[in-house]
C-alpha cells in the first residue's frame, strides 16, 4: 500500500512538471528563419525615386502564442543605418486588440507594403524583418530575419541635368512681308480722279513711302491697284465704272513713279459690285437693322435681286447710301514691301565687332543660335538692353545649366519667371531644377504651365521616370535621343531601341556607356559590359566604385576579367 502512495506521488509530481515545462516552452515565440519569406521584387528595385517591396510571410502552424502580440517591422539596412517601413500588429487568438489574428493551430500567411525613399548607399544594403514580441505584458526580442539583399538603382540614373533644358525663341524673319494701302474715292457713277484726292497728305504719305522701300537695297515692294464701284445701280454699269475708275488710276501711277523715277511693278485689277466690301462695312457698322441688311445678303446670291430687296427696305437703304455706298467707291492702293533682314554673316560681325546698338531684340537673341556663336556674351548683352524681355534671362539660364552653372541658371530662371510666370520656357526650366531636388509635385506643377516649350517632352518624360511610371516616360519622350530616353526604354525592356538610342546620342557622356553596359548585361553580352565599362570609368573613374554595388552586374562578380578591371 505504501508502494502505490509513493508511485502515485511521484506520477502527479512528473505530471506538475511536465506541465509547467510545457507552459514554459509554449510561453516563448522561436526565430523564424527566412524560409518563411519572400520578397516582390527580388531583388528590391528603385522605382522612381522611392525602393517600394511587396513582402510575403508565413507563421507556421503552432508558432503563434494565443496570448502573444507581435509587432512586425521591415527594416532596410545600409552602411551602418536604418531605413524604417511601415510596422504591422499580429496578434493571438485571445489578446483583445487591433491586430490581425494569427491562429496559433494553423498559423497564418500575412503580406506587407513598404516603401523606402531611396538614397545612394541604399545599392549595398540588406532588407530585414524585425520582430517585436510580448506575452502578457512581458516583452522580449527575435533576432531580425534578413529576407532580401541589395537594391537595384539603375532607374535613379534618371537625371534633371542631362535634360535639355527649354530656349525661349526669337521671332527674327528673314523676310518681312508688310503691306501699307491708301485710298483714292470717287463720286457716284464718277471715274475722274479729284484734286482734294490727289493731293491729300495720306496719299503723299504712302507714295513716299513707296520711294523709300524701291530706294532701300534692303527692300522690294511692288504695288496693287484694285478698284471698285458700289452695289447699287445695274451690273453693267458698274463693271465700266470700276474698270475707268482702275484705269484712270493706273494712269496717274505709272505719271508718279516716272517722276519719282520709281520703276515697280503695277499689278491693277478691277470688281464691278463689291458686295464683300458692303458686307464688311454693314457687319462694323451701328445700323439699326444691320441684321436684316445681312440677312438678305445671305438670302440671295443674285446681285440685281440683293440690290432690289435692300432698296425694298427703304428705311433702311437711306442709310446705307449716306453712310457705308460712298465708302466703297474707291480705288485701293497696296504696296507691298519685302524687308530683307541681315544675314548670318552681317550678325556674327556686328557681335564679333561689338556693334550689337544696332540690332533688335529678335535679331540679337536670334545671333544665339548661330553656329560658333558666342552665346553668354550674346544672352548677357540682352539682359542688358532688353531686360523686360523674359527670353534672354531664360536662354542665358538654359545655357548656365547646360553646362553645370547651376546656381547662376536658377538665378536666371527664376527673373525670367518673375517677368513673365505664364511663359512656358522659364516654368519647364524651373520644373527641371524641382526635380533635380526630389521635388516632383512641386515639378508637376510647374509644367502645367509650360505647354509649348520646346523641350517639354524631356521634361514629362524624366516626370514620369521620377514617378515610377516608365510606360508613359517612354511615350514622352519619342524618338528623343536622350540619356532618359534609353533609360526609360531599358527600364520597359524595349533593349534594342535603347541601344539604338544609346548608338545614336550627339556626345557620348561616361553614363552613356554606363547605360550601354547595362543594356549589355540584361542581353548577356559579356563583352559589351567590359568595353562599355571601360569606356565610362575612363570618362568618369568614381563609376569604378559603383560597378561592384550594382545588382546589374551582380553575376560577373566572380569574373576574373570583370574584377580586374575595377582594380
Amino acid at each position: 500500500m505504501k508502494n502505490c502512495k509513493v508511485k502515485l506521488y511521484s506520477s502527479l509530481v512528473m505530471l506538475v512538471l511536465i506541465s509547467i515545462l510545457g507552459t514554459s516552452c509554449s510561453s516563448k515565440l522561436k526565430p523564424l528563419s527566412d524560409n518563411w519569406f519572400s520578397t516582390t521584387p527580388s531583388p528590391l528595385e528603385v522605382v522612381g525615386t522611392k525602393v517600394p517591396v511587396t513582402i510575403n510571410g508565413k507563421f507556421p502552424e503552432k508558432w503563434f502564442n494565443k496570448n502573444a502580440v507581435v509587432v512586425v517591422t521591415p527594416v532596410l539596412k545600409y552602411q551602418g543605418k536604418e531605413s524604417l517601413g511601415t510596422p504591422q500588429t499580429f496578434q493571438g487568438e485571445n489578446v483583445a486588440g487591433n491586430g490581425i489574428v494569427v491562429p496559433q493551430k494553423t498559423g497564418g500567411n500575412f503580406t506587407m507594403n513598404a516603401n523606402f525613399n531611396y538614397v545612394p548607399e541604399m545599392q549595398k544594403s540588406e532588407l530585414y524583418l524585425r520582430f517585436e514580441a510580448g506575452i502578457k505584458g512581458k516583452t522580449f526580442e527575435l533576432p531580425d530575419v534578413k529576407i532580401a539583399d541589395g537594391v537595384n538603382s539603375s532607374a535613379a540614373l534618371a537625371s534633371a541635368f542631362t535634360t535639355t533644358p527649354a530656349t525661349a525663341p526669337d521671332k527674327f524673319q528673314r523676310i518681312m512681308q508688310e503691306a501699307y494701302d491708301a485710298d483714292i474715292m470717287f463720286l457716284i457713277q464718277q471715274a475722274e480722279l479729284r484734286r482734294s484726292e490727289l493731293n491729300s497728305s495720306n496719299l503723299a504719305a504712302w507714295k513716299d513711302l513707296v520711294k523709300e522701300a524701291y530706294e532701300n537695297d534692303r527692300k522690294y515692294v511692288n504695288v496693287e491697284i484694285s478698284a471698285y464701284a458700289s452695289p447699287d445701280g445695274g451690273y453693267d454699269l458698274n463693271e465700266g465704272l470700276a474698270e475707268k475708275r482702275e484705269k484712270n488710276t493706273s494712269s496717274y501711277l505709272n505719271k508718279e513713279f516716272a517722276k519719282k523715277e520709281i520703276d515697280t511693278e503695277i499689278n491693277a485689277k478691277y470688281t464691278a459690285q463689291d458686295w464683300e466690301g458692303f458686307k464688311k462695312l454693314v457687319e462694323a457698322s451701328s445700323l439699326q437693322d444691320k441684321d436684316l441688311v445681312l440677312r438678305v445678303l445671305s438670302m440671295y446670291n443674285d446681285p440685281e435681286t440683293r440690290e432690289r430687296e435692300i432698296k425694298n427696305i427703304s428705311f433702311v437703304y437711306k442709310e446705307l447710301a449716306e453712310t457705308i455706298l460712298p465708302k466703297l467707291r474707291r480705288s485701293r492702293l497696296i504696296a507691298n514691301v519685302e524687308i530683307i533682314g541681315k544675314t548670318d554673316e552681317e550678325l556674327i560681325a556686328a557681335v564679333n565687332s561689338n556693334s550689337m546698338n544696332d540690332l533688335n531684340v529678335e535679331e540679337v537673341l536670334y545671333s544665339a543660335t548661330l553656329e560658333q556663336a558666342p552665346v553668354e556674351k550674346i544672352y548677357n548683352y540682352a539682359t542688358q538692353k532688353f531686360p523686360n524681355d523674359y527670353r534672354g534671362w531664360n536662354n542665358i539660364g538654359s545655357y548656365y545649366f547646360a553646362n553645370g552653372q547651376i546656381d547662376k541658371a536658377k538665378s536666371a530662371f527664376t527673373k525670367a519667371q518673375q517677368i513673365s510666370n505664364k511663359a512656358a520656357e522659364p516654368n519647364m526650366n524651373m520644373a527641371l531644377l524641382s526635380l533635380a531636388d526630389g521635388n516632383v509635385a512641386k515639378a508637376q506643377e510647374l509644367l502645367g504651365n509650360a505647354s509649348g516649350a520646346n523641350t517639354l517632352n524631356e521634361a514629362l518624360g524624366l516626370l514620369y521616370l521620377k514617378n515610377g511610371e516608365y510606360s508613359k516616360a517612354v511615350d514622352a519622350f519619342g524618338e528623343t535621343k536622350t540619356e532618359n530616353a534609353a533609360l526609360a526604354q531599358i527600364l520597359t525592356k524595349n533593349y534594342s531601341k535603347a541601344q539604338n538610342t544609346l548608338d545614336n546620342l550627339s556626345d557620348k557622356s561616361a553614363t552613356s556607356y554606363y547605360l550601354n553596359a547595362i543594356v549589355s548585361a540584361r542581353t548577356n553580352n559579356f563583352g559589351g559590359v567590359i568595353g562599355n565599362l571601360k569606356e565610362a570609368i575612363q570618362k568618369d573613374s568614381s563609376i569604378k566604385n559603383t560597378v561592384s554595388n550594382n545588382l546589374e552586374f551582380a553575376k560577373y562578380l566572380s569574373n576574373p576579367d570583370f574584377t580586374n578591371m575595377l582594380k
